[in-house]
């Protein structure tokens, strides 16, 4: 349909627009040819305002384990260019990554609004991959579970990269970034203009710093990071290695994948294992249990997202939940109203703002 192309083209970065244009055309059809004008400008707008990036590929490597990934374009609406960073920029080396693949890279985060982080191979100095501010959908900071060290990881997915929301058509949809780093001072970074804690450069804990530099870029773009609390959901369970800790994830399976939930204050992830997947509040429709039994049970998340009008609904399903951690888990749900699908509306809602209460 010529409509959803173009308007999903134009759009793309802005699904709060988007729904509006598209309820706008369900109640004034007459005015169809108005807004696809309007769609069509705004596209040739964004497309002149695009830096360039290079024409030439990046170097093969034997190592690179991407070529069969279908979301390996770095070049990509969804990225920074790399060459085109000012001076300045923070470098963290040795960063251990989990995604888009399982090495250690070079993190390079820049504080300037226009820029955003990348990756770089530290042999061939390319650009592995990259996401500008402006197209983080979701940021969050989560406790790794079973360490005996404490241990955080970083995931920044980037606009249609959460897992559950379909990209217009014509849009390429990126991976997140996902990287861990331990609870201690980073040995090898070069902060660039930034300082750290206590107003000495290299005082802060590589968690700290990360955080802090994160909320700042990212407030740039409205975006906040995001943490685990204990108001939300904590486990009951004792954690083996960190006995005298709060743990916030349930170990589960999705298929025969065992991976963790994290129930957070804007949705629940799923980590770490491949796809990782965030399901904001946005984005689901219910929550339902199954095969609730003495000692485990099973959690549906059934979603449906707002990227064109008609898209179906998708469930996702996580088994072998302790049966330990229900209560909170249920308490969770209440709580923020994902048993009813008759409040995902106003769920949806609230996230486009429709009622322009700004909140």
């Amino acid at each position: 349909m010529l409509t959803s192309s173009i308007i999903g083209k134009a759009f793309a970065e802005r699904p709060d627009l988007k729904k509006r244009t598209y309820d706008a055309i369900a109640q004034s059809p007459q005015h169809t040819t108005l807004f696809e004008d309007i769609a069509t400008y705004t596209q040739t707008l964004r497309t002149s305002a695009l830096i360039p990036s290079t024409n030439s590929d990046p170097p093969p490597s034997k190592k690179r384990k991407l070529q069969d990934n279908t979301n390996d374009n770095i070049n990509g609406t969804s990225h920074p260019s790399p060459p085109e960073w000012k001076p300045g920029y923070t470098t963290i080396r040795e960063t251990s990554f989990l995604v888009p693949q399982r090495k250690k890279l070079t993190l390079e985060l820049s504080s300037l609004a226009a820029e955003g982080l990348r990756a770089r191979n530290p042999t061939t100095s390319a650009a592995e991959v990259g996401i500008a501010w402006r197209d983080v959908q979701h940021a969050v900071c989560l406790p790794v579970p079973e360490k005996a060290q404490r241990q955080y990881t970083f995931c920044v997915f980037p606009a249609y990269g959460d897992g559950v929301t379909v990209a217009p058509e014509g849009v390429r949809a990126a991976e997140p970034m996902v990287w861990t780093v331990p609870d201690t001072i980073p040995k090898n970074a070069n902060l660039g203009s930034e300082k750290g804690g206590g107003g000495e450069q290299g005082e802060e804990t590589s968690k700290v710093f990360m955080q802090r530099f994160l909320a700042t870029s990212l407030g740039h773009v409205r975006k906040k990071i995001i943490e685990p609390e204990e108001r939300e959901f904590a486990s009951t369970l004792v954690q083996a290695h960190r006995k005298g800790e709060k743990a916030y994830h349930v170990k589960a399976f999705r298929g025969s994948k065992d991976g963790f939930l994290f129930f957070l204050s804007t949705g629940i992830v799923w980590a770490f294992k491949k796809p990782l997947t965030f399901f904001s509040f946005d984005t689901i429709d219910s929550v339902s249990y199954t095969s609730v039994l003495q000692r485990t049970f099973n959690l549906n998340i059934t979603t449906r997202t707002c990227s064109l009008p008609t898209d179906d609904k998708q469930e996702f399903e996580f088994s072998m939940l302790d049966q330990a951690d229900f209560a909170g888990i249920d308490g969770y749900v209440k709580r923020h109203g994902l048993q009813d699908a008759s409040m995902a509306e106003e769920r949806r809602a609230r996230k486009l703002n429709i009622n322009g209460n700004g909140n």
